[in-house]
């Protein structure tokens, strides 16, 4: 079974976000990055699945070079190869047109990613590729099994959880408890060194959106406490004061 795994490279939850280009552009200087946390549960189920079956895995990421770091984290961890396409993701679309590109030229027989990155979070991407390539997309994924060429999915719905079984070849977003994160030892660092990352030219991609400016959350007001013994003081000032009742 040949299993494609998306990444994302996203900033550490963390970090302190400020923005450049008169607020146009996330400000990148000093910010630590990470694998995105949702593409962790699907790089883990991935490697356990290849453990499990055989075939191979390949990690994939639309990103500039900055992302290689954590692109060999994903190797050191159990990816057989990688692919980069080098290139500033700009937007869901764009990421997805270059990803179903890398898909069409492989025939890959799963193709895993997170349920969304924690930057945008804009979770579309899935669905995108999966209707690039004319098969089937579900997410989240919670639980995924394969068997004869079958995948068994469990997956929320509104209000509750579905289980399906669909052929492959499918694109699934993952969140957890799919799998639990991995994390690499010293011999899965040492090979990685040695793993082929290929690093490819961004297909042509017609600009679908572009930002017009970023905005920082409101700062966080002060905190009013009101003793246990006090629910009519707490009820007025929910009515009064914050207006939510």
């Amino acid at each position: 079974m040949k299993i494609l795994v998306c990444i994302s490279n996203v900033p550490d939850t963390t970090a302190k976000i400020t923005f450049t280009d008169n607020d146009t552009r996330l400000n990148k200087t000093g910010v630590q990055y990470i694998i995105g946390p949702y593409d962790d549960y699907a790089l883990a189920r991935g490697v356990e699945l290849k453990e499990q079956s055989g075939g191979s895995l390949t990690v994939l990421h639309v990103g500039e070079a900055d992302a290689d770091p954590q692109i060999r984290k994903a190797l050191a961890i159990g990816a057989d190869d990688a692919i980069r396409v080098n290139a500033d993701p700009l937007d869901s679309y764009f990421v997805a047109v270059q990803i179903a590109n890398i898909a069409k030229q492989n025939s890959y027989d799963l193709i895993l990613m997170g349920r969304e990155s924690i930057d945008y979070n804009s979770g579309v991407v899935h669905g995108l590729v999966g209707e690039m390539l004319g098969i089937a997309s579900y997410s989240p994924v919670m639980k995924l099994d394969i068997e004869g060429g079958f995948a068994t999915i469990s997956r929320e719905i509104d209000g509750g959880k579905e289980v399906l079984r669909a052929p492959l070849p499918l694109v699934l977003g993952c969140q957890e408890p799919i799998a639990e994160w991995k994390i690499p030892n010293m011999r899965g660092i040492m090979t990685a060194r040695t793993k082929l990352l290929q690093v490819v030219k961004a297909v042509d991609v017609e600009n679908m959106t572009s930002p017009e400016k970023y905005f920082l959350p409101a700062p966080k007001g002060a905190c009013k406490m009101i003793p246990a013994d006090q629910a009519e003081t707490l009820i007025r000032l929910l009515q009064t004061e914050a207006k939510v009742l």
